[in-house]
């Protein structure tokens, strides 16, 4: 078997960007993706308090009105990605693949678990044990989430993503079912290890096994793309820690 090229994956520390705007910015990147004016590109982000819904979400499953989530500084976004409700929020790290899977990737399944196992990988790099639960997404410590995956593509350009919660508020996914499961919970890395790991840190390992998996090579950028610079000026690319 002739072993495959050696990918070219940009990986952008974008921030804390509200959630429509990095839905907005998807979106761009996915069709410059597809006309083949940008490299594949991975977002990394936080968002503020934001419930998102995918296209199979119930309305049951948020439990308390528009009114009191406002209230709370949580807002609301229909999305169409796969999946029922889920919660972002400071301290998650969300990341966002905007990759083309064509020629030689054509398995949705196997890229969905390639997201999983980067997060499983990464919490085991801080001594948890993750891991898959048959006939559910995500990653999970025993019967707890500490990992979500959502994820659509179109002409085999991938959009949303994975979110790994980390030093993430989980009271507020008492909000929700999330995911529309209703007889798990949520945990996060310092629920687990009594500490939270720093972002950039957790970036680093994250980006670390992402790319083994999906065999890239990484350019590391600071702060959201634009496509002018994606399309090819220069984008200020620097090394991991700096």
């Amino acid at each position: 078997m002739i072993p495959r090229s050696p990918r070219q994956l940009d990986v952008y520390r974008a921030g804390v960007i509200p959630y429509a705007e990095a839905h907005e910015l998807q979106r761009e990147l996915v069709e410059a993706r597809k006309a083949g004016q940008i490299h594949d590109t991975l977002l990394l982000l936080e968002h503020p308090p934001v419930l998102t819904l995918g296209r199979g979400a119930k309305a049951e499953n948020i439990l308390f009105s528009r009114e009191v989530l406002a209230a709370q500084g949580v807002s609301v976004e229909e999305v169409g990605r796969g999946g029922d409700v889920t919660y972002h929020g400071p301290g998650q790290l969300v990341g966002y693949p905007i990759i083309d899977l064509h020629p030689d990737r054509l398995d949705v399944r196997k890229y969905v678990a390639s997201l999983e196992e980067t997060m499983i990988r990464t919490a085991a790099d801080y001594g948890v044990h993750a891991e898959r639960i048959e006939g559910l997404n995500g990653a999970w410590v025993g019967q707890r989430k500490i990992g979500a995956v959502g994820v659509r593509i179109s002409r085999w350009v991938t959009m949303h993503g994975f979110a790994l919660n980390n030093t993430t508020e989980l009271s507020h996914f008492q909000l929700i079912v999330p995911c529309g499961i209703s007889d798990k919970g949520v945990t996060s890395l310092e629920r687990e290890t009594g500490e939270g790991v720093p972002m950039r840190e957790l970036q680093e390992r994250v980006v670390h096994h992402f790319a083994s998996l999906y065999e890239a090579e990484v350019t590391w950028h600071e702060g959201a793309p634009t496509l002018d610079e994606t399309r090819g000026e220069d984008a200020g690319a620097v090394a991991p820690g700096h």
